[in-house]
């Protein structure tokens, strides 16, 4: 076997990825190689059903998510954050007051306070009335806001308590960060009308109608543009959409992204995703959906940076994982193609589009451990790609040519063996 390292070149790593990994959101779904017991071991790992709660969590499949969760804590309790914190959320969602507190009281008696969960558990004390603990865990939310409604939550509390001018302080605060929430403006018309200053809170009342007319509007236009692009030519369809093209406007920006990607239109797609990253470069949703878009038009250089942003924020995810090491893998940036498909293959053992990247990397980086003699390099990343693919006969192949090379001939025949055994099947 020669030393020196046989490395796809770009192109033909972009012909391996093709599109293996644009639908990243459908964890389990078995390659033809793979045998019915490595698809149920795999299955069958807290790692595998986090996926599927997370993605269930994300596409609002409330239920199915509170299985997966508690799946995944009954085969390891350790999971306080991965796991434990995700159903408690789910159980708010699904307005399961009493469950979701006793989940999110159990995560933090284990991790203390977090911004995460005083903001859950500020929002339960306001449903149930209980204004000062609201206060107490949404002020401490506020330190380091998990979400742009914190504030809101905290001067609806204070609004409560008939605190008006803390109320004030904190909506007026929210109404800077988010100044096209209806909600918050409402609350300052109510603030404004029982503290007698009868004119602001006209003022208030009117921009929260108008902010909820501009709201119906936009709902309007993304079902013209969803219509249009379901019946109408491109051309035609996009004279329709481009009213939501509003440079100024996230929502607007994201729905005609969404539109477009739900089509298959994701060039169309790439202009609002920009705009909406220039509107909020620090948020997860905007930086993926970008990185995303550009994946699926193979434009992977240019998907390097806002996927590797976007994983930063969610590294246990392994829709936001996976598509980066394809990236990765296709840049021919083998080792952090590596070191990341090696995460999203752990977060989700059974699916086949990540596991034959990783092991395509292994492959090469053995190949290049063994062009600069660290055999011992090679082995590692060998049986790592036998672990993340039992039923594959390539690392097999390898292995044997190692222990050949290396004169251990008894295990290169063991190896050979298992490799014809497999390429059989």
């Amino acid at each position: 076997m020669s030393d020196r390292p046989q490395v796809p070149s770009f192109w033909a790593r972009a012909a391996i990825l093709g599109i293996a990994l644009a639908a990243v959101g459908s964890p389990g779904f078995p390659s033809p190689g793979q045998s019915a017991a490595s698809i149920r071991d795999a299955a069958d790992t807290p790692e595998f059903h986090l996926a599927r709660g997370l993605d269930d969590l994300k596409n609002s499949r409330y239920l199915q998510a509170e299985q997966e969760f508690r799946a995944a804590l009954a085969l390891d309790p350790r999971l306080i954050v991965r796991a434990q914190f995700p159903l408690a959320v789910t159980l708010f969602d699904l307005q399961e007051r009493d469950e979701a507190r006793r989940q999110f009281e159990a995560v933090r008696a284990r991790t203390g306070d977090d911004p995460n969960l005083n903001y859950y558990l500020g929002r339960l004390d306001l449903m149930d009335g209980n204004l000062d603990s609201a206060i107490h865990n949404l002020t401490l939310a506020a330190s380091d806001p998990p979400f742009s409604d914190t504030d809101y939550y905290l001067g609806y509390a204070y609004l409560k308590k008939k605190d008006f001018a803390s109320a004030e302080k904190w909506l007026n605060k929210a109404a800077d960060l988010a100044p096209r929430d209806a909600r918050i403006h409402e609350r300052l018309g109510l603030l404004y009308r029982a503290i007698g200053r009868p004119e602001k809170a006209e003022k208030a009342f009117a921009k929260a109608a108008e902010l909820h007319r501009q709201d119906v509007a936009a709902t309007e236009q993304a079902l013209a543009c969803g219509r249009s692009l379901d019946t109408q030519l491109l051309e035609r369809a996009r004279e329709v959409c481009r009213k939501l093209l509003d440079p100024e406007d996230l929502g607007k920006l994201v729905s005609l992204g969404a539109l477009y990607a739900e089509h298959g239109d994701y060039l169309e797609a790439l202009e609002p995703f920009r705009l909406a990253v220039n509107l909020d470069p620090d948020s997860y949703e905007m930086q993926y959906n970008l990185g995303l878009t550009y994946f699926r038009l193979k434009r992977y250089a240019e998907a390097r940076a806002p996927l590797e942003k976007a994983a930063a924020e969610r590294p246990d995810m392994f829709e936001t994982v996976a598509p980066l090491g394809a990236v990765l893998y296709a840049l021919g940036d083998d080792a952090d193609a590596f070191r990341v498909l090696d995460r999203a293959n752990r977060l989700n053992p059974a699916n086949p589009d990540a596991s034959r990247l990783l092991v395509n990397a292994a492959l090469n980086l053995a190949a290049q451990c063994r062009a600069r003699h660290d055999l011992a390099g090679a082995r590692r990343y060998l049986l790592r790609a036998v672990q993340a693919r039992p039923d594959d006969p390539a690392p097999h192949r390898q292995l044997a040519a190692l222990d050949e090379f290396r004169g251990n001939h008894s295990a290169a025949a063991r190896e050979r063996q298992q490799a014809e055994r497999l390429s059989a099947h």
